[in-house]
């Protein structure tokens, strides 16, 4: 037990390393700008995961030493606001279909000036290409996070034949290799880990460009701190209407 302890953290580590290295190259500055770019014109950050990914939406939107300007869209908000079945959630079709990628950007309320971030460790399930599709047709900025070794690997679900990689303007490589496991067992996950360090270098840098141009982040302060509460609403309605909030 001891022994693959041990191995799945040197694992873990071993990436977490690279992923700070190449922050420190620089190579998170393109989508650190475009983050920077859409907060400054009154944009919000768009965050779609499905599955485990839906975790990197999590560390992005809504949770204290986030950003504000954040929106998670997420597949049981078609249940939530959108009038489908709970049912409609079970399995795994509305992950790999398309079907459902109109009613989501509705209810998701995108403006013009947003940015979209999207996550998926296999980035070939037909509603994370569907919501890439729907973003480039309506001339967003994309950012993925991805498996590169992953992806390369697995055939695309969604019609059109593409990959979410295709279709971004900044690809992020979350260094999952392919079938995401790291040990022989078959056990040993790393994605969600890794992209979870991602979203919050994403995070820090974004707040660290703007303070370089001037601009105060609106952040969140933890919810169960004195002030925490009235702290987040002030800057929450900055954007009413356009955060959607759910349990």
């Amino acid at each position: 037990m001891t022994s693959a302890l041990d191995t799945f953290h040197g694992e873990v580590v071993r990436r977490l390393d690279r992923l700070a290295q190449r922050a420190a190259a620089g190579e998170l500055d393109a989508a650190i700008d475009l983050l920077a770019e859409a907060i400054k014109r009154d944009g919000i950050i768009q965050v779609f995961g499905t599955g485990h990914s839906e975790g990197f939406s999590m560390e992005v939107a809504g949770r204290a030493g986030g950003l504000i300007a954040t929106n998670s869209i997420r597949l049981r908000d078609l249940v939530i606001h959108g009038g489908q079945q709970p049912e409609s959630l079970s399995g795994s079709d509305f992950e790999q279909g398309h079907g459902m990628v109109e009613q989501l950007w509705g209810l998701a309320r995108v403006h013009p000036q947003d940015v979209f971030v999207i996550a998926s460790n296999s980035g070939v399930n037909g509603s994370i290409v569907g919501m890439a599709v729907k973003a480039k047709e309506s001339g967003h900025k994309i950012i993925a996070v991805t498996s590169l070794e992953h992806t390369s690997r697995v055939q695309p679900l969604h019609p059109s034949g593409h990959r979410l990689l295709d279709l971004a303007d900044v690809v992020i490589d979350n260094l999952a290799p392919y079938g995401d496991t790291t040990l022989p067992d078959g056990t040993g996950a790393v994605s969600s880990l890794t992209a979870s360090f991602i979203a919050q270098q994403l995070t820090i840098g974004v707040v660290q460009r703007l303070a370089v141009e001037g601009v105060d982040a609106p952040i969140y302060l933890s919810a169960n701190t004195p002030g925490g509460r009235e702290h987040n609403a002030a800057l929450e309605a900055r954007y009413e209407g356009r955060l959607l909030r759910t349990a």
